[in-house]
């Protein structure tokens, strides 16, 4: 009996714990729960927990404030006003709407498969432009691009690449510097006139014999890679078809849902539009 009544205490104290930490703030005795401002926060993607601790003051802070106007509201006898009870009714009525669609959407579903095979239907859809993958070394000084350029223009192959990583880390003012200047992949006119034709003017491998300068400041560039024009990979779009699908196949069931109940619904149209433009 005793480990029984033991067993009891321990688990409401766990139990009155929990309570505790999930009651965030109190007005006049009504709690604000984290499971509430959670579902608030349940369209952002985040939870209170993820939050940062001035982002979570600040919620507590816009919660109490509403309690505090509510309380205010009531008081001025808000709640037995027509206008807001038809608001009200308006506003459930969106509610449920909105309610059934979030659960009509989270069942709709699109296959691997079924995206491949839109893929594979719609290849010209995604095509893309000619790229190239580029690192570089930002100076502030035409003269100190210089004496880099001096001191890579001798080099090939990896001992170049390598060199001229090592170079950006140290040398370069960019905040890619720390990344040995890597720019990724990049098309024509994502980049700054001047950099983007001197990029696509080298070959794989090379380095600008020249500094290359624009408003940054002077820049060596290195091309890593070139791509010519072709179809991005499936695994690339894959994610971004998927959703253009559930997208569509969601438009869809609420389209064909509402023309079901046009049909089997009695519905009656007590006005017709006046066409200002109709001659009398």
């Amino acid at each position: 009996m005793k480990i029984l009544k033991s067993a009891l205490f321990a688990t409401t104290l766990i139990a009155t714990s929990i309570s505790a930490t999930e009651v965030l703030a109190t007005v006049n005795d009504k709690p604000i729960n984290k499971s509430d401002i959670n579902l608030i926060l349940k369209k952002s993607g985040v939870t209170f927990d993820k939050l940062s601790p001035k982002q979570q003051r600040d919620i507590i802070d816009r919660l109490i404030e509403r309690e505090l106007l509510v309380n205010v509201a009531k008081k001025a006898g808000i709640e037995k006003d027509e206008d807001f009870k038809k608001a009200l009714e308006n506003y459930k009525k969106d509610l449920l709407i909105q309610s059934w669609m979030d659960k009509i959407y989270k069942r709709t579903l699109i296959s691997d498969s079924e995206a491949n095979k839109y893929y594979q239907e719609h290849k010209d859809d995604f095509r893309v432009p000619p790229q190239v993958h580029a690192r570089h070394i930002l100076v502030k000084s035409e003269e100190e691009a210089k004496k880099i350029i001096d001191e890579l223009k001798n080099l090939k192959g990896e001992e170049l690449k390598n060199k001229f990583i090592e170079l950006a880390k140290t040398k370069s003012t960019g905040p890619t510097g720390k990344n040995g200047g890597d720019l990724g992949y990049f098309s024509q006119g994502q980049m700054v006139k001047p950099f983007s034709e001197a990029a696509f003017a080298l070959k794989k491998g090379e380095i600008t014999k020249e500094p290359i300068k624009t408003q940054f400041g002077y820049h060596i560039i290195y091309l890593e890679d070139k791509q010519p024009e072709g179809v991005a990979k499936f695994e690339d779009v894959k994610n971004q078809i998927i959703e253009k699908m559930r997208q569509e196949q969601f438009a869809k069931t609420i389209k064909d849902t509402i023309e079901n109940q046009k049909k089997s619904n009695k519905i009656t149209i007590n006005f017709e539009i006046e066409d200002k433009n109709s001659s009398k």
